[in-house]
């Protein structure tokens, strides 16, 4: 997951500006406020208390045909203080840094504790769990982009898909985003921690045309580093290709057949396992994974980590929203199941141990089989590629699966045509069985990553 050279040689983008300079607090200032509203929660009967404390700021242009669209900014700051009181909780937050502000957070956190019921699991984490040592995973690259820059790089990154094709008739913009954060978790056990972090990202989406038809497709990057992000050209002229492939599609009729899930919609089924595995839906009884600890529940070649600590990773952190420390876990190995996503109210109420997962996975990856995506086409034969999915007809509770997707009809091993206006339907839980091959073509573009995946069977609800 090492980052490749800048995409923008001749656009300086770093700087030796530290975090400190960048935003309206210092992390030193958000660690006094923390200390100060800990104090605050002791002084009005707080047997304990937690609080975080971020502020961010970023810009966000569009282009659309070459014109200038919007150009956004955003700074935003906020402070949630959880105070308990025994096993009474309460919440209450803010926007406003000034000390009647706080003082007056942190006393309606108290009030409503006081007109809450005890609850035996709640309380902060456990004190051995806190993260002691905090290592840095170099998360924050701060892009100083003018807005000039910003709007040619958008406008670079459309023209390249205009320039595919001259069905190419319209646009929905090309844009580039930036934006940085830091924050301060506290809590009265004696944890305070933070860090900075930076996220950024160039996109396009166009509208090709031929007759009466109209087909739309988009691409994208996104990266904690500038430099990590595919280049402006090669991100518009790829939303331009996906576009026009999708030109002259039609339906089929419905049929069994293997289903191979393009990289990027591959990712939403990480999304429905990790859902499944979550502390929150297994405690409520609302998962078709519950009690599947120690069983098979994907296919034997299977194999799924979360890693916390990958330097520059979009979901990486060296302690959760509870301050516990993280570690690279095995969550599938040989298709069975060795753990779930746990904070500590929910490991309480499954009676078990926090896996360092309030706040959800982190970089949740997929290990390929090993075949690239043409060699996932061929292994398919006759069947369908899917590369988009609409609507979330998902019921966790049984595994039921039906969504609209479009894609591509496959046959011996070669793209064929693209398809439209059809249903895909099975149960994760055959799905997750039947998974037959996963590739080597993982997309970086958020912190689920998987190659396409090949389902040996699915029923296609088509003409």
């Amino acid at each position: 997951m090492r980052s490749p050279a800048s995409p923008f040689p001749n656009r300086p983008h770093l700087n030796t500006v530290s975090a400190n300079d960048r935003f309206s607090h210092d992390p030193d200032t958000l660690r006094s406020i923390a200390a100060d509203l800990l104090r605050m929660a002791a002084d009005q009967g707080a047997s304990s208390a937690e609080v975080d404390l971020s502020e961010g700021f970023g810009q966000s242009v569009t282009v659309r045909h070459g014109a200038t669209e919007t150009i956004e900014y955003n700074r935003d700051k906020g402070v949630s203080v959880t105070v308990y009181l025994g096993q009474r909780r309460g919440n209450a937050s803010t926007s406003d840094f000034t000390p009647r502000a706080l003082e007056d957070t942190v006393r309606a956190a108290v009030s409503i504790a006081r007109h809450t019921a005890e609850d035996p699991f709640a309380g902060l984490a456990d004190p051995d769990r806190l993260a002691r040592d905090v290592r840095g995973l170099d998360l924050y690259h701060p892009w100083d982009i003018s807005v000039e820059d910003a709007l040619a790089i958008a406008r670079e990154c459309e023209a390249a898909a205009l320039a595919v094709d001259s069905r190419i008739t319209n646009s929905e913009g090309g844009s580039v985003h930036t934006q940085q954060s830091h924050f301060v978790y506290a809590n009265s056990l004696g944890f305070v921690g933070g860090y900075p972090g930076s996220r950024h990202s160039v996109s396009c989406s166009v509208i090709a045309g031929r007759g009466d038809e109209m087909q739309r497709d988009d691409w994208y990057t996104v990266g904690r580093e500038p430099g990590a992000l595919e280049a402006p050209a090669a991100v518009g002229a790829k939303a331009g290709r996906r576009c026009v492939a999708r030109l002259g599609s039609r339906k089929i009729a419905t049929t069994q057949t293997p289903v191979l899930f393009e990289s990027p919609v591959a990712a939403s089924l990480l999304g429905h396992f990790a859902g499944a595995a979550s502390g929150g839906s297994l405690y409520r009884k609302s998962s078709f994974l519950l009690d599947m600890l120690g069983k098979q529940v994907f296919a034997p070649h299977v194999r799924i980590r979360d890693l916390a600590h990958v330097e520059r990773g979009l979901g990486s952190s060296p302690f959760d929203d509870e301050g516990v420390a993280t570690e690279d876990r095995e969550v599938v190995l040989a298709g069975v199941l060795q753990g779930y996503f746990l904070g500590s109210y929910s490991a309480r109420k499954l009676g078990m141990q926090t896996t360092g997962n309030a706040g959800g996975t982190h970089n949740l990856v997929l290990d390929s089989t090993g075949e690239d995506f043409e060699g996932l086409l061929r292994r398919m034969g006759t069947g369908l590629l899917v590369t988009d999915l609409m609507g979330q007809g998902i019921n966790m509770v049984t595994g039921d699966y039906s969504r609209g997707a479009a894609g591509f009809w496959v046959e011996g091993g070669a793209i064929a045509y693209p398809v439209q206006e059809i249903t895909i339907a099975g149960n994760l839980k055959d799905m997750f069985l039947g998974i037959a091959a996963i590739g080597n073509d993982a997309v970086a573009c958020s912190a689920r990553w998987c190659g396409s995946i090949l389902i040996d069977r699915m029923t296609i609800a088509g003409a």
